[in-house]
């Protein structure tokens, strides 16, 4: 069901870790061409290109392209009360983790007279996109608005598919989420359409350009994102979910084997990778592995995703050599399931979000652990973080001189700027000591 990679016996370079990381044949460039032609129908069209790429991708025409307010107000009015309770619960917990995510504003002073402020500034405006597909996400409603509003971002713009089992509306659970968040700025568009919507905006339905887009999405949305930056800033090319676990020989199979089901239900592209250095727990792994996918409910899609050449049971010598392996994988989530996990923490460099113990698994942070799920995937991690609320922030040095806090680096600067060649800077600083003081 699931392949072997044994990597024992030998010291691997990191060049020949990254070689034998396990990755779908999925590439974000084979989208481009297509994503490009949405992006430039939408803007050359407007709500009529929205209007027919729904029609033609998600098989359904709209109720409306923009959301009324009555239809955001009627989903949260039947919403029911066993999952408003849960969502309550979770914007609570990532309300308080957020708001850990915003830096103090600090002021150094560098000499008598001259400060430099470091201030974070919120983007003003923001595009948030909730997949549809295979599965309903209301979490990620969550996910992506209250961390933007935990970082003071003024205007917030949701877009989601439109569904062919509610007539053409958004999903009611997605609008009652956002209602209950105080989001009523909501379009029925999905894919690399709305993306670029988005971005360069829509007049005639009154949707303004966004200074920032994030969320998950298909590889189409992935594409778009790409061709939008530069327009309009993104979180990151997000695409089919992967999770990775260390574990040893003190680990429960039963629970590792349940968390990789539990991330192999989203997508047949979603990656499960165990990296283990005992023999025995890979195998009950493998074992159980194949009793779980057959029993859960969406069987065919977990066998697939297991099955694939992105997922995998990684044999290595040693947690030292685990550790290693997953740094080259920088997986969107790592689980540690070893009898000293604090001493394998130490040596993970690249991860989205990591999960320590057995009680601590993926599921948690999908839902109700305070912690962001929107997180780098296929690899990113090594460079790109999760969401947060800093993703909506951007840094800001404010400098401040008096006469005589200038003066006194006027030498340095007009030095500096004759051997860059530069002399006209020099110049400006002259200009302001002209009276020979």
């Amino acid at each position: 069901m699931i392949q072997t990679i044994d990597l024992r016996g030998r010291h691997h370079t990191p060049a020949e870790l990254l070689a034998a990381v396990p990755r779908s044949l999925t590439d974000v460039t084979a989208a481009i061409e297509i994503a490009a032609e949405l992006i430039a129908d939408v803007r050359a069209r407007g709500e009529a290109a929205l209007i027919d790429q729904a029609e033609r991708l998600d098989r359904v025409r709209p109720a409306a392209i923009r959301v009324p307010v009555a239809h955001i107000d009627e989903a949260v009015a039947t919403l029911d009360p066993g999952v408003r309770t849960a969502i309550e619960e979770t914007i609570r917990r990532v309300r308080h983790a957020s708001a850990a995510q915003v830096p103090p504003g600090v002021t150094t002073a560098i000499a008598p007279g001259a400060c430099i402020t470091q201030r974070w500034q919120p983007v003003r405006r923001v595009g948030l996109y909730v997949p549809g597909g295979k599965a309903v996400y209301p979490s990620s409603v969550v996910m992506n608005v209250v961390p933007a509003q935990v970082a003071g971002v003024a205007s917030i713009a949701l877009a989601s598919p439109p569904q062919s089992a509610f007539n053409g509306r958004v999903h009611p659970t997605i609008l009652a989420v956002a209602g209950l968040l105080g989001v009523h700025e909501i379009y029925a568009m999905g894919g690399a359409g709305a993306i670029g919507a988005f971005a360069w905006g829509v007049p005639d339905i009154g949707l303004d350009p966004v200074q920032l887009v994030t969320g998950p999405g298909n590889v189409y949305v992935a594409a778009a994102k790409r061709l939008v930056r530069g327009q309009t800033g993104i979180d990151a090319e997000a695409g089919p979910t992967d999770i990775l676990v260390i574990a040893d020989a003190s680990a429960d199979p039963d629970f590792i084997a349940a968390d990789l089901v539990s991330q192999a239900e989203h997508d047949e592209l979603a990656a499960a990778v165990l990296v283990t250095d005992s023999t025995e727990l890979a195998d009950a792994v493998e074992e159980r592995l194949g009793k779980l996918a057959a029993s859960t409910t969406h069987s065919v899609r977990v066998s697939t995703a297991l099955a694939g050449r992105q997922s995998a049971i990684v044999l290595v010598d040693d947690l030292v050599a685990g550790a290693a392996f997953s740094n080259a994988f920088g997986p969107e989530h790592l689980e540690i399931q070893t009898s000293n996990p604090d001493a394998v923490l130490q040596m993970i460099e690249n991860a989205g979000a990591i999960f320590i113990g057995p009680h601590s698994p993926v599921s948690l942070g999908d839902y109700a652990a305070g912690s962001n799920h929107v997180l780098p995937t296929g690899g990113q991690a090594r460079f790109t973080p999760g969401l947060g609320a800093y993703t909506f922030l951007r840094p800001q040095q404010v400098v401040e001189y008096s006469r005589e806090a200038l003066l006194e680096v006027a030498g340095s600067i007009d030095a500096l700027s004759r051997a860059e060649a530069l002399p006209a800077h020099g110049d400006a600083i002259r200009a302001r000591f002209t009276d020979g003081t």
